[in-house]
């Protein structure tokens, strides 16, 4: 038996057809993938991670008790260690959730959620995109360990190690937590169009003001000024630095999130910017006291990790390039000079790197972010980076400030003046190193 068709039927079936079709493309292109798990993204991953922890233990470690003197290098390392130990324990009990989960009651914009506290409800299943949520959880604490690691420097060889430890626990929850939900959970700033690629206002602006009103309030190191407090071991610190270098690139390169072009900017970004900025701080330190110092191109190196960190993934290796240039510049003047002006002893400069490193690298973000190397960067602006680095610095400083000032009052900040000079190592922690 045969079956014939019109020339109508045949013309309305290939109609049909292509509405179907149509239907079924668009279908498609609005639906929204099922995540699914890359097991290349996961182990660029899981390398990110090992080498963001290495930037505080054993780098930031280091890097800065190479910079003390020789009675409080042990004191210097222990507390970037405790503090590892401690914000580990704080963000896997409630830091994660409170900074990037979804606060249901209408405090989103503000605060994250009490959904995930002891990680309630993570499985093995779970994912951040595409990878294991477990892994974005050890990603996104080794900055919770890093950034009041940084703050340390700025009250060097004179605060209570108790006093440090409730500092720190107070600050991780009070300021560091609301902060990153701020820009990284869907708070208020995020949804403002705030952009932070790995963590200049989250990380470094945070550390640098709260160092700065630590040391403010803390107070001078004894004989700052008129002593010798000239850096014990610089070869700790060249190699602190270094760590801290190679470990950055999990740092920035890992905040993609996956292994593609974009963590592939954003390293080479992270490269050219230290690079120039080490060189720019040489040359400055070069120019003005005729000797380029070691202490001085590390330093300088420093600034531009850290001026390039909110920047890595919106610009071009260009904007790197200037961005590293003038941290390095600006960076150099508010360590050396403006310090010295205004009489502050932020002992191992805290705030002049980590703080106006992190200011010239988010406002410059807004200035050098490039649709092309990031869609999200399409809409930054100057005037909305900087909204973003005013509400950080006037919250953490007033913030900052208020836990520093009950501490004080409970068991006090600082140590007598006879542990200050005997040293730390011995009058803490019983310890010293022998020759």
């Amino acid at each position: 038996m045969s079956f014939k068709f019109s020339k109508r039927a045949g013309l309305g079936f290939a109609v049909a057809a292509a509405v179907l079709t149509a239907a079924a493309t668009a279908f498609a292109q609005d639906a929204k993938p099922t995540p699914k798990l890359d097991t290349g993204d996961t182990a660029w991953m899981l390398t990110s991670t090992a080498l963001v922890l290495m930037m505080t233990i054993p780098g930031i470690a280091l890097f800065y008790a190479g910079m003390v003197r020789k009675k409080n290098i042990l004191a210097t390392l222990m507390q970037s260690f405790a503090i590892c130990c401690l914000m580990s324990v704080l963000w896997m009990v409630c830091g994660y959730s409170l900074a990037l989960t979804e606060n249901e009651g209408g405090m989103n914009a503000y605060i994250g959620g009490l959904s995930k506290i002891m990680l309630s409800g993570v499985t093995n299943d779970s994912l951040n995109g595409t990878i294991p949520e477990w892994v974005f959880i050890m990603f996104q604490m080794t900055f919770a360990i890093i950034t009041p690691a940084l703050i340390t420097g700025a009250f060097a060889e004179r605060m209570k190690f108790s006093a440090m430890m409730w500092f720190m626990g107070l600050w991780l929850l009070l300021v560091y937590v609301p902060v990153a939900h701020w820009v990284w959970g869907g708070g208020f700033l995020a949804t403002a169009g705030v952009l932070d690629f790995a963590g200049g206002t989250v990380v470094h602006i945070n550390a640098g003001i709260a160092g700065l009103v630590a040391c403010i309030m803390i107070g001078k190191r004894k004989g700052y000024g008129t002593a010798n407090l000239a850096p014990y071991n610089l070869t700790y610190t060249l190699i602190g630095a270094s760590l801290l270098w190679v470990g950055w690139f999990g740092f920035n390169a890992g905040s993609a999130l996956n292994a593609s072009g974009l963590t592939g900017v954003a390293m080479l970004n992270t490269q050219v910017a230290t690079a120039a900025a080490a060189l720019a701080w040489m040359f400055c330190e070069w120019i003005v006291i005729k000797k380029p110092s070691l202490l001085g191109i590390l330093s300088g190196a420093i600034a531009g990790l850290v001026a390039i960190t909110p920047a890595a993934g919106f610009v071009a290796p260009g904007g790197a390039l200037v961005i590293g240039i003038v941290a390095g510049v600006g960076c150099y003047i508010a360590a050396v000079h403006i310090k010295k002006a205004l009489g502050y002893d932020d002992s191992l400069d805290v705030f002049g790197v980590h703080g106006v490193g992190g200011i010239i690298g988010a406002l410059l973000t807004g200035v050098f972010a490039s649709a092309a190397i990031n869609e999200a960067g399409k809409d930054a602006s100057f005037m909305l980076q900087a909204y973003g680095v005013i509400v950080t610095i006037v919250y953490t400083a007033i913030v900052s400030a208020i836990i520093l000032f009950v501490i004080n009052i409970v068991i006090g900040l600082r140590v007598t003046p006879a542990q200050e000079e005997e040293g730390l190592d011995i009058a803490l922690h019983g310890e010293s190193i022998q020759e």
